[in-house]
Parts: C-alpha cells; sequence; structure tokens
C-alpha cells in the first residue's frame, strides 16, 4: 500500500490513508461497517462464517446466507480497495470463516491500546516504563471503543472490559505520580481521564487535591461545584460523603471560610448591604447544623428546619431543563426574601434544606407560604408541584397546638 493506513476504533470508526479520512464510500454500507468492525475486534481470529452471519443479519432472514456474505465480503474489499490500493487484502478468507489481517504500513489504534496495557499490567515493567506507556496511552485513548458509532451488543461487553482496564491504569499512573509529588501533571491526566468517564468520583477527588497542593483552591473549588451539578442533574443523587467533606479541604486550603460558628457570622455580616440568606454547600450546612444543634441542647431553645421540594404536577419527576429552571428561580426567591441568619443549601436535585433559626410552627408556614406564592407570581407558566415541610430540631419544647408540620398542596390544586 503506497499510503501508511491507519484504523480509527476509539471513540469513532474511521479510516484513514496518509492524514485524510477516506472511509466515506464504505460507510454507505451499514453492514459493511460492521463486518470490518468485527473483523478488527477479532484481532487475527478466525471468525466463522455462522457467528458472522449470526451478528450480522440478526435480526433479518435471507434464503441463501452463505451467498449474502461472500457478496457483502466481495463488495466491502472493493471499497476498501478504493479507499487504498490492496486494503482489500486485510479481510483473508479462510476454510468457513473470515480474520482481520493487519497489512505491512497499517495501524489500528485499538491494538496499540491493548499492546500498551499490556505492557502497563506485566510484573516485570519499571516504574518509569509504565509511567512512559500510561502517558501514551493516555494520547490514544480519546473516547471508548465505538461510542460514537451505531454499536450492537458485540460491542458493549467489549468496551467495557476495555474502559476498566484503561482506568485502572490511570490510577496507577497517578499514584506514581502522587509518590513523587508531581501535582501539575496529576492535574492534566485528571482533567484528560475525566474527558473519558465524566462521573468519576475518584478522579475528580484526585483533580481537586491536586489544584489544593498546587495553590489553586479557586478551581478546586470550581470544579466541585462541577461535580456537584453532574450529580444533581445527571444522576440525580448526591455526591458521597467523601465528596461533599473535601469542600472544607478546599476553603480551608483557600483560607475563604473556617467551619466555626464566629467565622460564619463573620461571613453572614460581610458586606453592610448584603441581603438575604446565606446560601452554602451541603457540606457546610451540616457544619451549620451541628454547630446550632449544641447551641440548642444547651440553652434549651428550639430551631426549625424546612425543606422544599419540586416536581411535575403529576408527581412525576421534572426533566433536566425544567428540574435546573425551577431550582434556580426557587433558590433565587429563597436567597432573597428569606433573613441574613437563615441558611439554605441544596439537599439533593430536587429538595433545598433551609435553617431558620428565629421561628415557630406558625411563622415558619407562613414564610413557606410566602415563598410558594413569590414562586408561582414570578412563574406563572412553570408547571411545577411545590411541596414543603416545617419541623423543629429539638423537641424540648412540644409543637403549638394545632400546628402540625405542614405539607402544601400543588399549585393549582
Amino acid at each position: 500500500m503506497g499510503d501508511g493506513i491507519r484504523i480509527q476504533m476509539m471513540r469513532a470508526f474511521a479510516i484513514y490513508a496518509g492524514e485524510a479520512q477516506a472511509d466515506q464510500l464504505l460507510n454507505k454500507s451499514r453492514k459493511g461497517v460492521a463486518l470490518v468492525q468485527y473483523l478488527i475486534l477479532n484481532r487475527g481470529e478466525r471468525v466463522p462464517n455462522a457467528r458472522l452471519l449470526a451478528t450480522l443479519w440478526s435480526e433479518e432472514r435471507t434464503a441463501n446466507p452463505e451467498s449474502a456474505l461472500k457478496t457483502l465480503v466481495s463488495r466491502v474489499r472493493a471499497l476498501l480497495n478504493q479507499i487504498c490500493p490492496g486494503l482489500g487484502r486485510a479481510i483473508v478468507a479462510d476454510r468457513g470463516a473470515y480474520h482481520w489481517a493487519v497489512l505491512p504500513g497499517m495501524s489500528v489504534d485499538l491494538y496499540q491500546i491493548e499492546d500498551l496495557l499490556d505492557v502497563i499490567a506485566a510484573p516485570d515493567t519499571g516504574g518509569a516504563e509504565r509511567a512512559r506507556r500510561c502517558a501514551e496511552l493516555m494520547e490514544l485513548y480519546t473516547g471508548d471503543l465505538l461510542q460514537d458509532s451505531e454499536q450492537g451488543e458485540w460491542v458493549l461487553a467489549r468496551a467495557a472490559a476495555l474502559h476498566s482496564r484503561y482506568m485502572a491504569a490511570v490510577y496507577a499512573y497517578v499514584d506514581w505520580l502522587k509518590a513523587r509529588e508531581d501535582h501539575a501533571e496529576i492535574v492534566n491526566v485528571c482533567r484528560a481521564a475525566l474527558e473519558i468517564d465524566h462521573f468519576d468520583d475518584r478522579l475528580h477527588m484526585e483533580l481537586m487535591t491536586a489544584l489544593v497542593n498546587t495553590n489553586r483552591s479557586g478551581e478546586a473549588l470550581a470544579q466541585y461545584r462541577h461535580v456537584m451539578h453532574l450529580h444533581y442533574r445527571y444522576l440525580g443523587v448526591q455526591p458521597s460523603e467523601d465528596m461533599q467533606a473535601f469542600y472544607k479541604q478546599i476553603v480551608r486550603a483557600g483560607k475563604t471560610l473556617e467551619l466555626n460558628l464566629e467565622s460564619i457570622r463573620s461571613e453572614l455580616r460581610e458586606g453592610g448591604d448584603q441581603r438575604g440568606a446565606f446560601v452554602c454547600e451541603y457540606a457546610v450546612f451540616k457544619e451549620i447544623f451541628n454547630l446550632q444543634m449544641r447551641n440548642l441542647e444547651r440553652l434549651g431553645s428550639t430551631m426549625f428546619l424546612a425543606v422544599i421540594m419540586v416536581c411535575g404536577l403529576d408527581g412525576e419527576p421534572l426533566d433536566n431543563i425544567r428540574q435546573d429552571n425551577a431550582m434556580a428561580a426557587l433558590l433565587d426567591i429563597l436567597r432573597n426574601n428569606l433573613r441574613k441568619g437563615d441558611t439554605i443549601a441544596r439537599f439533593s436535585p430536587t429538595i433545598f434544606a433551609l435553617l431558620l433559626p428565629t421561628v415557630n410552627y406558625t411563622t415558619g408556614n407562613m414564610v413557606m407560604e410566602r415563598v410558594k406564592r413569590l414562586f408561582y407570581r414570578r412563574h406563572p407558566s412553570a408547571s411545577v408541584a411545590f411541596h414543603y415541610r416545617v419541623g423543629p430540631l429539638s423537641s424540648e419544647h412540644p409543637p403549638e397546638k394545632g400546628a402540625p408540620p405542614q405539607e402544601s398542596a400543588p399549585h393549582g390544586e
């Protein structure tokens, strides 16, 4: 073959002749692409005709399946030869089977990645060599196997296994860098790997730690908020306890907020013209809660906790866009209409938690009703049900007669 042939299997399928992508003709044949991909995945293994037929014609019936397979192979070889003369020879006929041959001048990123993973996992590979191979791996692993291509079940298990091996190699590389205190390179490695797996908590934690260790606590805080958004919007859950606890390390490193009562008072007093409630991350909210509970026990007084939840009018979960819009609008109303001594945190994707230090059952429910009216007045077209409950944090004082915890009815009922 004249030009070097480079076959890409990671993220998307593509064939390059030299530097130009040259698979346009082949991509017009869905079965032809699947045939090439399947043979490449089996890396030199003889694939029996019966297995190819079961894979490529799994949902179809054909009168003469052997003939259909031969016709497909002939057509694909012709298309490959149009991409590069002689490329059709990569599909090799065996007795009752076919396999993919790596011709001179051809490279396949999947094979390169598998070879690198084998070297990285070998017990006799030295630390420096393993690190060098990991760096090469991260250059090649641009996405999971065929993630942007039309996938059959025959891809999924292989893609998952390869992803697991890749992540294990990344973890090992990060550990090697940590032992050498190369925090700047850990930042680069974690950010590259998070492009592959956006929801890996360990990588997020390693990234934030490395940012703190390189005196970039502002970036670490931005990363933390990004993780919170990912969990709320796409997973519908809170981040792990470890992740939430890490917030305290970030703010301590950045000297932005010491987690004790006096500094929180200072934070609430900050800026003479600043009005409204204190909005914080849930990790800080829990610290404030614990500090306030100690004071309540000592003084024998009561503080009230309120929770507000939004959902669809039919009780079903909101889609991501409506949920984000509703929660953002509600937070703005809470921040600007509660008092400075009140504290707000997002407890879950659809719930805000509030600490209300100077209310009782009656005034607490009046506050929640006012927030509800403001929400619907400003967003009359929002197809959102607004629920709340208010209750004491201490049982030292009994509930006021006739004033049990309340739950609002959805808007319009």
